[in-house]
């Protein structure tokens, strides 16, 4: 293989490098942006479902705490 061969496939495997790497960069950003995304919507959730149990409360008493219907 002649020199310059050798010379060309490897700065063209230099640059394929260069873009892996910010292909690799990015995708990390990618994640570390959905992960915070992801925190955020347990959390919404999690204060959803509070907001809900409080609500259900609220508006119905336990439905333990009632004595049976009469057709019972």
């Amino acid at each position: 293989m002649s020199a310059d061969r050798l010379e060309a496939r490897l700065d063209e495997l230099e640059v394929r490098l260069a873009f892996l790497d910010e292909t690799v960069a990015a995708l990390a950003a990618a994640d570390a942006e959905q992960s915070l995304r992801i925190v955020a919507l347990e959390r919404l959730l999690r204060d959803l479902r509070g907001e809900l149990a409080t609500l259900r409360l609220a508006h119905s008493p336990d439905p333990h705490g009632e004595p049976p219907p009469p057709h019972y």
